[in-house]
């Protein structure tokens, strides 16, 4: 039933995107601010722990760049590609806000 709904909006396949992107986002907040929190601890058991997180948070980053590279979501080292995808994504979202 979601995909039948996602047609009749007009999403198609959009949703896996945008998730994906929006947790891609969330991951890279997640590793500056954790870097940003490194570097103002107080003791250092504080800081190993933080550094365990940051590493964490790296590898997630990490894991969701190259599932959104592998399904063709991001582009990260051709911006000619990137920048079709996002108008791509850009015009779906401006169909959407017509209807």
């Amino acid at each position: 039933m979601t995909n039948f709904l996602q047609n009749m909006a007009g999403m198609g396949g959009m949703t896996d995107q945008v998730i994906a992107t929006d947790f891609l986002i969330s991951a890279k907040s997640g590793v500056i601010n954790t870097a940003m929190a490194v570097t103002e601890a107080a003791t250092p058991e504080l800081r190993a722990t933080l550094r365990e997180q940051l590493s964490s948070a790296i590898d997630t980053h990490e894991k969701i760049s190259n599932y959104m590279i592998s399904k063709g979501y991001y582009h990260p080292h051709n911006l000619s590609e990137q920048l079709q995808v996002d108008i791509g994504a850009t015009q779906t979202a401006l169909n959407l806000a017509q209807q």
